[in-house]
């Protein structure tokens, strides 16, 4: 299979999920506020469901960190593979629901491209058939190259190519929910990909003290504010009302984190045969030892709630 041999380097989580998934759009709040005009726009609200438009979406992913992508920021911070700190696969016998099948789609995949980073590759099959399970219980598992994900998720030289078939998945599945008035599952995986990429980064922050760890787990106030404005579009829904309160309570503690942002314009070179377009903007993000437990207790709260 070829790949294309372009791709965009983030400045802030390196960047999507899962899920991936966790950052260009953890810039500035001119840029939240243009996606969140896109949003209002995007509401029809003579449907039955919140229909948010293709672009929005779009939008949006973008500005959400790859599991995979903050995998590698958290294996550079000197972080070791923790295998304890995964959502348990034995756990899938809980999720009786399309609203908790999404979310916990959501967090193995980044729990898979946590594991694929350190190649570990009995985990990486184990989580593989989990989402595999998890993907047809909600009739998308059509948009997996199963057998290709195999391949690539057992060998971590692979990253590329599993960065891009699993966002290639994800537009797609995104296509399909939303053509099926399915959007708010969509927004679900997102949400559940990204719980989970902060769950892990504060852990392991918590331990290795790394401050440029810190600073990403500082950035994803911009990243709350765009799934409150997704989840907000789906609110009748009990479910998503309920977890929308809970990242309400996080967002709390999110909103006393500065972060001031300088534009600079992006760059384009090549590295190892790849057209690579750099990201050149710079933040910088004032974030403390209590604020990064006071994150991780309540990601945590919302983490067990939705997992198990």
């Amino acid at each position: 299979m070829n790949f294309p041999r372009f791709y965009k380097k983030k400045a802030i989580w390196i960047n999507t999920f899962f899920f991936t998934l966790l950052l260009g759009a953890a810039s500035c709040s001119n840029k939240s506020a243009s996606n969140e005009s896109l949003l209002a726009g995007a509401v029809d609200t003579t449907a039955a469901v919140s229909k948010i438009s293709d672009q929005a979406i779009g939008d949006i992913i973008r500005s959400i960190p790859s599991p995979i992508e903050i995998s590698m920021l958290i294996k550079e911070s000197g972080g070791e593979y923790n295998a304890e700190m995964l959502n348990p696969t034995s756990n899938m016998a809980n999720y009786n629901t399309s609203f908790k099948r999404a979310l916990n789609l959501g967090i193995y995949g980044t729990d898979l491209g946590y594991i694929n980073i350190y190649s570990k590759s009995k985990d990486a099959l184990v989580y593989l058939e989990a989402i595999k399970s998890m993907a047809d219980a909600l009739s998308i598992g059509q948009f997996y190259d199963f057998a290709t994900i195999r391949r690539l998720a057992t060998n971590s030289n692979n990253v590329d190519s599993l960065l891009y078939i699993t966002t290639s998945n994800f537009e797609k599945i995104n296509e399909y929910l939303h053509k099926e008035k399915r959007s708010d599952q969509s927004v679900l995986l997102l949400t559940g990909g990204w719980i989970e990429a902060v769950y892990i980064s504060c852990s392991v922050a918590e331990k290795t003290k790394n401050k440029e760890l810190y600073e990403k787990i500082g950035e994803q106030k911009i990243v709350l504010d765009q799934l409150l404005l997704l989840l907000s579009n789906f609110s009748k829904d009990e479910n998503i009302h309920q977890l929308n309160l809970q990242l309400m309570e996080l967002h709390k503690l999110f909103s006393k984190i500065e972060i001031t942002y300088t534009y600079k314009e992006s760059s384009m070179k090549e590295v190892n045969g790849v057209l690579v377009i750099e990201d050149e903007s710079e933040s910088k993000v004032n974030i403390t030892d209590a604020q990064v437990s006071e994150i991780m207790k309540q990601v945590t709260a919302i983490r067990n709630k939705i997992s198990t």
